[in-house]
């Protein structure tokens, strides 16, 4: 089975001819889609533009708002292998930090990545400690405390500041 990343929602209709006014977390992915999938149904994308802070789109496969309204309030997904095969050399999914090893800077191992949290001001990794009487330790995703994130070697180096890592 094929997986799937989510690159938006369909919010409404603009205008009369089925054009969708979509909510995105990255309109480069929008933009370098062709085909996507919405509840279930494959999509081809005619066209993309940006209004505001949303992305404008016409499917080859809808003509007009009643057709669209079905669609109204899913999600547009991408297959995963097409959002990597657009992703640069330093990008990565942030679905494939889950399992990582991390590392503080002195090359000391912490833990593996349990999962990744989403907050309003950034990304929290969420690290199951080894062999250590503590539960989870949350690390803020920003560059100054997460520098390195090596997916090739499955390793992140985290740069622990005062306090962070409640053994310290």
């Amino acid at each position: 089975m094929q997986e799937l990343i989510s690159i938006g929602k369909i919010l409404n209709f603009h205008g009369i001819s089925g054009e969708a006014r979509v909510g995105y977390s990255d309109a480069k992915r929008i933009e370098g889609a062709k085909k996507v999938i919405v509840k279930n149904t494959t999509l081809t994308i005619d066209k993309v533009r940006f209004h505001k802070n949303f992305a404008i789109i016409k499917f080859k496969e809808i003509s007009d708002i009643n057709e669209l309204l079905n669609f109204k309030g899913e999600n547009i997904y991408l297959e995963k292998q097409e959002v990597q095969k657009q992703m640069q050399d330093e990008e990565y999914l942030i679905s494939d930090l889950v399992g990582l090893n991390v590392f503080d800077d002195k090359d000391d191992f912490i833990g593996t990545v349990d999962s990744v949290a989403k907050s309003a001001g950034n990304d929290i990794l969420s690290i199951k400690p080894q062999n250590r009487d503590f539960g989870n330790v949350l690390i803020p995703f920003v560059k100054e405390l997460v520098p390195i994130v090596d997916i090739k070697s499955k390793k992140i180096i985290i740069k622990p500041i005062e306090g962070l890592l409640p053994w310290d």
